[in-house]
């Protein structure tokens, strides 16, 4: 089978074309047929060599932490030769060869069904970059996010900013707001829907909340961008806000004004998938699913580059930086 992997720790040009053995069938696990995978900024931080080494196996290393295919051989799973799934978990492109290959075996636990209607590209963008998952658990079980209630997530054209203002208007948000870096893509993104969408190339994050909210701010940011973003989000913050950072798309270091977190008795977490049993993990996957399956969320998909274009969408997500998901197919 074709796969792309990176034999060793540095730039896009690491990413190689390769031919592998197909994975067996053993121990009950389930052989799928990858249709398309997800592009995310974790692959490009862990083959950049910038994530601890504890965390990920070592080079070589097949990238890819999600994918959606068709399993042809399903073991003792218990689901049906031919149902299409989504494929994520278990420590996929992190303790263990990812998801940018033509096929692989997975256990039951790492597998959900797609809903008929649904395309497997549309699911795949679902859960790229782990955008909406995120969002869902972070509004539902850390944010404590009320009927009503307004919340910032900057970055809307990334996973996190375009996921947790469409979970926070499932979940009865009255108010989402986000940001563009580009004139361009706030206008992409006010096309697609999304109504209040502050361009940072002509106002600050700050001055923009302050409009669109009349001066009181937002009861919660959900934050994949920090950097020079970190400091601003932390002041529009409405008294007894909650911060919750998830990413840091723009740097790892910002500046936070102390009073900010004081005066308005902030509550701030930090959040990784490890703080949610894998089996609530699953259970938001499958409320998503349906949520996409009715049509009340639509991630959008920017691009969709073939497999042995593996480094060319690489380099597109992360410099580029596209309004939408980025993936890869396996069709030839």
């Amino acid at each position: 089978m074709r796969a792309i992997e990176y034999r060793r720790h540095g730039g896009y040009e690491e990413l190689l074309l390769v031919d592998r053995p197909a994975e067996p069938v053993t121990g009950g696990r389930a052989s799928v047929r990858l249709s398309y995978a997800d592009v995310s900024p974790a692959d490009n931080t862990l083959r950049a060599g910038r994530m601890d080494p504890s965390l990920h196996q070592p080079p070589p290393h097949v990238p890819g932490g999600g994918a959606v295919g068709e399993i042809t051989d399903p073991g003792a799973t218990g689901l049906a030769e031919g149902t299409r799934v989504v494929v994520g978990g278990g420590g996929l492109g992190w303790h263990t060869d990812g998801t940018w290959r033509e096929q692989l075996t997975a256990d039951a636990n790492q597998l959900i069904p797609i809903p008929d209607g649904v395309s497997d590209e549309a699911a795949c963008a679902l859960f790229a970059g782990a955008g909406y998952s995120t969002a869902y658990l972070v509004l539902t079980r850390l944010a404590g996010l009320k009927a009503g209630g307004t919340v910032l997530a900057p970055g809307i054209g990334g996973s996190v900013g375009m996921g947790a203002v469409e979970v926070a208007r499932e979940l009865g948000a009255s108010l989402t707001v986000s940001t563009a870096s580009r004139t361009d893509k706030a206008a992409a993104a006010r096309a697609a829907g999304h109504e209040y969408v502050i361009d940072l190339s002509r106002e600050s994050l700050t001055d923009g909340v302050t409009r669109i909210t009349d001066g009181r701010g937002v009861d919660v940011v959900v934050d994949g961008v920090a950097g020079p973003l970190l400091g601003p989000c932390i002041a529009s913050l409405a008294h007894g806000g909650v911060y919750i950072g998830v990413g840091y798309a723009g740097g790892t270091e910002g500046t936070v004004n102390i009073t900010d977190l004081i005066w308005k008795n902030v509550t701030a977490y930090g959040y990784t998938f490890t703080m949610t049993p894998p089996d609530v993990a699953r259970a938001a996957r499958v409320t998503l699913l349906e949520w996409l399956r009715a049509g009340r969320i639509t991630p959008a998909v920017a691009r969709v580059f073939p497999l042995d274009q593996a480094a060319e969408a690489q380099r597109h997500l992360i410099e580029d930086r596209p309004f939408g998901r980025v993936l890869l197919t396996m069709a030839r």
